[in-house]
């Protein structure tokens, strides 16, 4: 059983040899494991348009395999096809994408993160103010470069795409005024999300065109929990972006990929409506925010979710003893993987620069002790 093979008999609840893996972590903490460890692979070649479903990667694909092999795990790489549409303009600081969004690198001192720092439709009022916006267009992607991209992933599953209209309305309007529209200015937002799912419909499903049957996973998700409960209302989330989540979803059906949703926080309000929109793949399991009750929710959705990534990165991956890091994940495999299958191991999000290494280094000696 190979490495994708792992990951997809555990989303489609059939047995596997050993609980799969998964990895997110930011680029510096790549490299920190990758010198802790002595793996010089893709130390001279970067990827571009190859990353971890959390973010992108510290040098060349040939780095992050090599961890993997040495770690064990199997995980799951995150593609896009070349944008080759018009030029955009450099800034003297930061960099700007062809979306407009504007973003700066700050040093926290213990990590460095690229933050957004300006919103393009942030002083739009009015409906013409949408149509003068220069939007994205699809055909500003090279599509056929996907099965070459694809190649490079070598026997890994691959996630192609991020259908995320939320996440994209707050991106366009920064995060405060994102949450007021719906309510302020309902005809506004509604044509927005128009003009943001239009746009992805289109993008993914020449995607999906582009690399039939070589795609495992598509993100159609967007981050609705917060620490204590949801960011919105569920009638919010009903009237203006379940529709377009539900195109989404029914695209990937369409070309037999399955839907991966990142949704931090607690999303629990969410879950039955999401499971029956057809998501296959919940990430993460969040389970400090919030009161969760890992066995009930096995109970409860096992049938309907594949659960990806539970180890605590708020305390106890960073916080905590490698005994600690050790228990947990015993904890997780004997509740969300109590059948044997339906679960993939991981972070509940990015490794931060704040988490010791020998911690991380005993989450995945931990979950190949279980598999012996």
């Amino acid at each position: 059983m190979n490495n994708r093979e792992r990951i997809l008999r555990a989303v489609r609840h059939e047995r596997v040899d050993r609980i799969p893996t998964d990895m997110w972590a930011t680029p510096e903490v790549q490299e920190a494991l990758m010198n802790a460890l002595g793996i010089t692979e893709g130390k001279d070649s970067s990827s571009p348009h190859i990353g971890l479903c959390g973010g992108p990667l510290s040098r060349g694909v040939a780095g992050i395999i090599a961890l993997w092999d040495k770690l064990g795990v199997d995980g799951i790489f995150s593609i896009a096809p070349p944008y080759i549409g018009p030029e955009i303009p450099r800034l003297e600081k930061g960099r700007r994408n062809e979306w407009g969004f504007e973003y700066r690198t700050v040093n926290y001192g213990t990590g460095t993160y690229e933050e957004q720092v300006a919103y393009p439709l942030g002083n739009a009022t009015s409906l013409a103010d949408l149509d003068d916006h220069v939007w994205p267009d699809p055909d500003w992607y090279d599509y056929s470069k996907l099965p070459e991209i694809i190649d490079c992933c070598g026997a890994r599953a691959v996630c192609v795409g991020y259908h995320a209209v939320f996440t994209y309305h707050n991106y366009l309007r920064g995060l405060e005024v994102s949450l007021m529209d719906p309510v302020m200015d309902p005809e506004f937002t509604q044509k927005l999300l128009e003009k943001l799912g239009s746009f992805f419909l289109k993008y993914h499903r020449r995607c999906f065109e582009a690399a039939r049957g070589r795609i495992e996973f598509t993100q159609v998700t967007d981050d609705w929990g917060s620490q204590t409960g949801l960011i919105t209302s569920p009638g919010i989330f009903r009237e203006f972006y379940k529709p377009w989540m539900q195109q989404g979803i029914d695209l990937a059906k369409e070309y037999g990929v399955e839907v991966f949703h990142h949704d931090d926080g607690d999303c629990r309000p969410l879950l039955p409506e999401l499971s029956e929109m057809g998501v296959r793949v919940l990430n993460p399991i969040q389970w400090r925010c919030g009161d969760w009750d890992l066995r009930d929710l096995k109970a409860r959705y096992g049938s309907s979710f594949c659960f990806h990534s539970g180890v605590d990165n708020q305390q106890t991956l960073p916080r905590g003893t490698p005994d600690d890091v050790r228990s947990e994940v015993r904890m997780l495999v004997n509740t969300l993987a109590s059948d044997g299958t339906g679960f993939i191991l991981g972070p509940c999000h990015n490794l931060q620069p704040v988490t010791p290494v020998e911690n991380i280094l005993a989450l995945y000696d931990e979950a190949k002790r279980i598999c012996r």
